[in-house]
């Protein structure tokens, strides 16, 4: 896929880790554009007297009503990716997502997971069965979930990694769970329409809680404004779905 100029202008590891899913994407899944509006594909601002700058590339494929890849930077510092993958509801598959933040050349934050969608919020056995043979890895540094963090799975990775070598292996960690995912989307059936509802609900139950996050609702307001910031949480980030009438 083509680079753009924020992906050319962002720290190595930011780029690195945007081309590892795009190009999974690309290569794996048949891809058709995901439309948003126009003014919320690319936009710039100013947080802290710094240059803020937001870039989104949406997806859609038969299994994903949405596949997001968000790219941030702020000044020369601060690099931020942000990705989910929301499923069609009229499949039962869990949400790929993953974040990543390089601050001064180190990586704070960096969070990877398959999250289950369903109502007692387990991941369909296949899935299970799946993620249970992969290698354990242990990190150094394993950082604690936040208050709405129930949406993730047993398996979620969420780290401060202290040394190229725990980098590497989050990245591993992230090819394996696309190649999971992408491989067992295609072979998932849809559901039936009462488990669909239940799809539905357990996506909206996941993005409700997305919206707590209050640390990057606090940078988005700081820089554009709270109007702006709730559109773009409720229309970019965590877009609630429905189900298409027949």
């Amino acid at each position: 896929m083509i680079k753009t100029q924020l992906q050319v202008e962002q720290h190595p590891l930011i780029r690195q880790l945007a081309e590892l899913i795009l190009n999974h994407w690309s290569e794996h899944l048949h891809l058709s554009p995901y439309i948003i509006p126009s003014e919320l594909g690319y936009v710039e601002g100013r947080l802290d007297g710094e240059k803020l700058t937001i870039e989104n590339h949406c997806y859609q494929t038969t299994q994903f009503r949405k596949m997001h890849l968000e790219s941030a930077k702020v000044g020369k510092t601060l690099n931020i990716l942000h990705c989910v993958m929301f499923p069609n509801p009229e499949y039962e598959l869990p949400i790929f997502g993953c974040d990543m933040v390089v601050g001064r050349g180190e990586v704070s934050a960096a969070i990877a997971d398959l999250s289950p969608v369903n109502t007692d919020k387990t991941l369909p056995v296949n899935y299970q069965q799946a993620l249970a043979q992969l290698t354990p890895i242990t990190f150094t540094q394993v950082r604690q979930l936040p208050e709405w963090g129930d949406i993730f799975s047993k398996y979620v990775v969420f780290i401060r990694p202290r040394n190229s070598q725990e980098i590497e292996a989050f990245f591993e960690r992230i090819a394996e769970l696309l190649r999971i995912h992408t491989s067992l989307a295609q072979q998932t059936q849809p559901s039936t329409k009462a488990k669909q509802e239940a799809n539905l609900a357990g996506q909206h139950y996941y993005c409700n809680k997305q919206r707590q996050n209050d640390k990057t609702r606090r940078v988005l307001e700081k820089a554009f404004g709270a109007k702006w910031a709730e559109t773009y949480f409720n229309t970019i980030l965590f877009d609630l779905p429905r189900i298409q009438s027949c």
